[in-house]
């Protein structure tokens, strides 16, 4: 087993991507860091109405790039033109890009009227004191598109429930008269994320920004730029290009003064340490070669749980699907992507639920694995568990859709457990339990000790189980228990991702040498300074079939008027919408 297919307790660790685009020179880095460093002080004092102005423009340059954006994801990627994987590079690309912009706009206009971005609905307090944001849905469009869902942000415990607003949009309050010279890593994966982790520096931090193309998906960097280019025309946004010696240049660069990452935990710590013998030394004596103020997001071994229930052969079938979607999306190349299905032992459907799921993806095309090393991780994981149910095809180029059932509980240092995949690989394990209650809390302790990072969890369960008030209550103590940055009731934690308006990173409370899935958030439309966690509400069972289900047969030109009509909301759009939905 090399490192490179398996890096145990973390992240996966990724061999470096063939280059499609030149790296860029370190002279002409230099020259891109210098303009940033000169035109800062001016980003910084810009009032708001310029930004405003700033973001309009880069929605319509959005827009305008829209259609080449996804092309080329769909060539790079080598997915299916027209069908459900086209699907998620307009909803879980461009068109979140275009809702973040829109979003960002909307908050950044309350802020001169309220001194801080108004919400939905108001504010509250949970028994315990913790207060709480209603952030979804923000309007009527958001309530009719996605009818039954809900989402709301936890603030840190020390949050006080009338300093809400003061708890908002720090920079506003008190810009920087410097200004700051921020690094963004781009992620590989989804497209979008490069995009909305600059937005987040350049329109919550006030930082302008420079940001580095993972060679993954490097192909996207001369769309990104022209969408962009308000930004860059005022010298306030860079894009370049390179891998490993490009990023380590730019992350020691005296003009950098920030760096956000979204990727792996290796990344962060050789970032932060170095590598080798001297790196490991330099973390175990806590002694950072870089101190710069540094935010990430480094992926998870994602949990569901779920619940035991008197589910029907449908909510079997509508809920194996749904396990199956969060699985094969971006072929499983997503840090959200379900690595753990935690089940009751006693369960009489059990191997139903299985089935279920084994039933949906079998149904599944083959995917390209586009990202460099999933052949060799694939092949460690299953190599430890050769009894893997795989589906479809097998050999060199293939990475079948593998889950690993059955797995020991006691075993905590299971590779599915403590390594995350980075393929279209699952595992499966059942807890015994006396009561559903009491396995519902052995189920949140599981998550949280054994399954590696904070990213995201899910919790699934049928409402006729909420009948039972022991059942009820120990949802919403798992709920409220589930350390993780974003939680999610009955549908893939993702959604905290694609909603915009939550935070999106994990939980707090992760140190430099210990940092599981990352510190600080990104999206925030709200612009909460204190964020502890987001939490997502959606009902068991969804009609329409929501857009992100991987047999939704007009996905793709779904995501498609999704994007405009986010661009340009209007009661006009939503027929047709409501009509591509209806026909999924």
């Amino acid at each position: 087993m090399t490192q490179a297919a398996v890096a145990k307790y973390g992240s996966a660790a990724i061999p470096e991507a063939e280059h499609r685009i030149e790296p860029t020179s370190q002279s002409t880095l230099d020259e891109a860091l210098a303009i940033l460093q000169d035109h800062k002080k001016d980003w910084a004092a810009l009032d708001i109405d310029e930004r405003v102005d700033l973001l309009e423009g880069l929605r319509d340059g959005v827009v305008r790039v829209a259609e080449r954006w996804v092309d080329a994801s769909v060539e790079a990627k080598g997915l299916t033109a027209g069908s459900a994987q086209e699907a998620e590079e307009w909803l879980g690309g461009v068109s979140l890009v275009v809702r973040n912009i829109s979003l960002l706009i909307n908050s950044l206009r309350d802020v001169p009227k309220h001194g801080a971005p108004q919400l939905p609905k108001a504010a509250f307090k949970r028994p315990d004191g913790q207060v709480v944001a209603p952030v979804f849905p923000t309007d009527m469009w958001d309530a009719l598109l996605f009818q039954g869902f809900t989402a709301e942000v936890w603030m840190d415990p020390g949050v006080r429930l009338d300093d809400l607003p003061s708890q908002q949009a720090a920079f506003y309050r008190a810009p920087s008269h410097t200004g700051r010279v921020a690094l963004v890593l781009g992620a590989g994966n989804v497209s979008s994320i490069g995009a909305m982790d600059v937005l987040y520096k350049l329109f919550v931090e006030g930082e302008v920004v420079i940001l580095k193309m993972n060679p993954v998906n490097e192909y996207l960097g001369p769309i990104l730029d022209e969408a962009f280019a308000p930004l860059r025309e005022r010298g306030y946004f860079r894009v370049v290009y390179g891998g490993a010696a490009e990023g380590e240049y730019l992350c020691q660069h005296s003009l950098v003064e920030r760096i956000h990452i979204t990727g792996s935990d290796k990344t962060h710590d050789a970032i932060v340490f170095g590598v080798g013998e001297e790196g490991a030394r330099r973390k175990a004596n806590r002694e950072p070669r870089n101190t710069k103020h540094i935010t990430s997001e480094l992926g998870n071994v994602s949990p569901i749980i779920i619940v035991p229930g008197p589910w029907s052969k449908g909510d079997l079938n509508f809920q194996g699907l749904n396990v199956a979607s969060s699985l094969v999306n971006n072929a499983g190349f997503n840090c959200t992507t379900t690595r753990v299905i935690i089940q009751h032992e006693q369960w009489k459907q059990r191997e139903a639920f299985l089935d279920a799921l084994r039933g949906a993806l079998r149904q599944q095309p083959d995917r390209k694995p586009y990202y460099p090393g999933a052949e060799d991780r694939h092949q460690a994981f299953v190599g430890q568990h050769p009894n893997a149910d795989q589906f479809g095809s097998k050999g060199p180029g293939k990475v079948p859709w593998t889950l690993i059932h059955h797995l020991d509980p006691v075993k905590t240092d299971d590779v599915c457990f403590t390594t995350e995949a980075w393929c279209g690989l699952t595992g499966e394990v059942a807890l015994s339990a006396d009561s559903i209650a009491e396995y519902i809390d052995k189920a949140v302790e599981f998550a949280n000790d054994s399954a590696w990072g904070t990213l995201n969890a899910s919790i699934i369960v049928h409402p006729k189980s909420l009948k039972d008030p022991a059942v009820a209550d120990a949802v919403e103590r798992a709920v409220a228990n589930l350390r993780f940055g974003s939680v999610a009731v009955n549908h893939w934690a993702a959604l905290a991702y694609g909603l915009v308006t939550p935070t999106w990173g994990a939980f707090p409370g992760h140190t430099p040498e210990d940092i599981g899935s990352g510190r600080g958030v990104v999206h925030n439309t709200y612009l909460f300074d204190k964020p502890q966690k987001s939490v997502i509400r959606g009902p068991f069972r969804v009609f329409p079939k929501p857009a992100w289900f991987v047999n939704h047969k007009t996905s793709a030109e779904l995501g498609r008027k999704l994007t405009y009509f986010y661009a340009d909301p209007s009661v006009t759009r939503i027929p047709s919408i409501l009509a591509s939905a209806l026909r999924g």
